[in-house]
C-alpha cells in the first residue's frame, strides 16, 4: 500500500490518480485545509495533520504502507514571507515526523514534492540540477532544507528518497477528475479562466519590462499529469534499485511569455478580456526555464501533455466543469 501525503491537493490528486490507474493500493493522508475529499478517487482517505506524530504513527500501525508520495506542505510563497513560523513548523517539522515513523516502521523508500524555487534568480538558463541553490523566499527554504534532511537520513537509517523539482506545474486531467482548485487561488490559469468568464474584472500582468522578447516574465510549465507520471517512474526507480537518493529536474525545457499564455488562454476559450500590467513583483525573476535532461535518463520520463495548448485546454476543461 502507498501512503500519499497531501494527496487531496493538485499534484498529489493527480499522482494518485495515477496510482489507482496502476491498480495500487493508496491510502491519502491529508488535513483538508487546502485539499478536496472528492478529488482522490477511491483511495482510502484518513484526516489529520503531520505535524501530530502520534496520529502519523496511528496511520502506519493500521495500514501495511510499504512507500510514501510527500506533497503535504503550505506552498504560498508570499504568505511563507509574512509567517515564517507556519512554515517552518508545517513544512519542516511535519516532514520530520514522517520521516522518523517511516524509520519506526521500517518503511524506506519515499518521493519527495520539491520545486524550482530552491535555486531562486538563476545564473543560467536552462537550470540544472547542479544550478546554485539560493532560494528568496521562506516556502523555498524550507524545501531545500527537507532535501538535505533526507541526505542524512539516506546517510543514517539508508531511507531511501527521490526529490522532484518542479517548475510551474499547470492543467488538469486529461480525463476532468482533477484539476486546480486553490482558495484563494493564485495560479495564472485559473485566475485568467474567471476573467475570462466575467468573474474578476481584468487580468494584470505584473511587469511589461523584462529584458525577454515582449517584456513579460518567461515560464517553464509542466502538465500536472506528467509531473503524476515522473512520481510513479522515480519510486519504481527506489523499488529497483536503480536509485537511492536523487534529486530531478521537472519542467518542459520550454519557455512561455506570461503575454503568450494570456493570448493562447483568450484562443482556447473564445473570449476576449481586459488586461493590464502592473509593476513587477518583488523576488520574480526574468526567466525561469528547466533542463530536464537527468530525468529524461535516469527516470525514463517523456512528457505527453505539456504543450501550451493542451494545458491550457484541459485546463479550461476542468474549471468550466468545477466553477459552473
Amino acid at each position: 500500500m502507498i501512503l500519499v501525503t497531501g494527496g487531496a491537493g493538485y499534484v498529489g490528486s493527480h499522482t494518485v490518480l495515477a496510482l489507482l490507474d496502476k491498480g495500487m493500493d493508496v491510502v491519502v493522508l491529508d488535513n483538508l485545509s487546502t485539499g478536496h475529499r472528492d478529488l482522490v478517487g477511491n483511495a482510502t482517505l484518513v484526516v489529520g495533520d503531520l505535524t501530530d506524530k502520534s496520529f502519523v504513527e496511528s496511520v502506519f500501525e493500521k495500514f501495511p504502507i510499504e512507500g510514501v508520495f510527500h506533497f503535504a506542505a503550505k506552498s504560498i510563497v508570499p504568505e511563507s514571507m509574512e509567517n515564517p513560523d507556519t512554515y517552518y513548523r508545517n513544512n519542516i517539522i511535519g516532514t520530520i515526523n514522517l520521516l522518523s515513523t517511516m524509520k519506526n516502521h521500517d518503511v524506506d523508500k519515499l518521493v519527495f514534492s520539491s520545486t524550482a524555487a530552491i535555486y531562486g534568480e538563476p545564473d543560467q538558463i536552462p537550470i540544472t540540477e547542479e544550478s546554485p541553490k539560493k532560494p528568496q523566499n521562506v516556502y523555498g527554504h524550507t524545501k531545500l532544507f527537507i532535501e538535505e534532511i533526507l541526505k542524512q537520513y539516506f546517510r543514517a537509517y539508508a531511507l531511501k528518497s527521490v526529490s522532484l523539482r518542479y517548475f510551474n506545474a499547470a492543467g488538469a486531467d486529461p480525463e476532468g477528475r482533477a484539476g486546480e482548485d486553490h482558495n484563494p487561488e493564485t495560479h495564472l490559469l485559473p485566475i485568467a479562466f474567471n476573467v475570462a468568464l466575467g468573474k474578476r474584472k481584468e487580468f494584470t500582468i505584473f511587469g511589461n519590462d523584462y529584458p525577454t522578447t515582449d517584456g513579460t516574465c518567461i515560464r517553464d510549465f509542466i502538465h500536472v499529469s506528467d509531473l503524476a507520471e515522473a512520481h510513479l517512474l522515480a519510486f519504481e526507480k527506489l523499488e529497483s534499485g536503480e536509485l537511492s537518493c536523487h534529486s530531478f529536474n521537472l519542467g518542459s525545457e520550454k519557455g512561455y511569455s506570461v503575454n503568450q499564455i494570456v493570448q493562447t488562454v483568450k484562443d482556447i476559450t473564445g473570449r476576449d478580456f481586459p488586461v493590464t500590467y502592473g509593476e513587477r513583483r518583488a523576488g520574480d525573476p526574468a526567466i525561469l526555464i528547466a533542463s530536464s535532461q537527468q530525468a529524461h535518463e535516469k527516470l525514463q520520463w517523456r512528457p505527453k501533455y505539456s504543450n501550451l495548448e493542451s494545458i491550457v485546454s484541459t485546463a479550461w476543461m476542468w474549471h468550466k466543469k468545477r466553477f459552473k
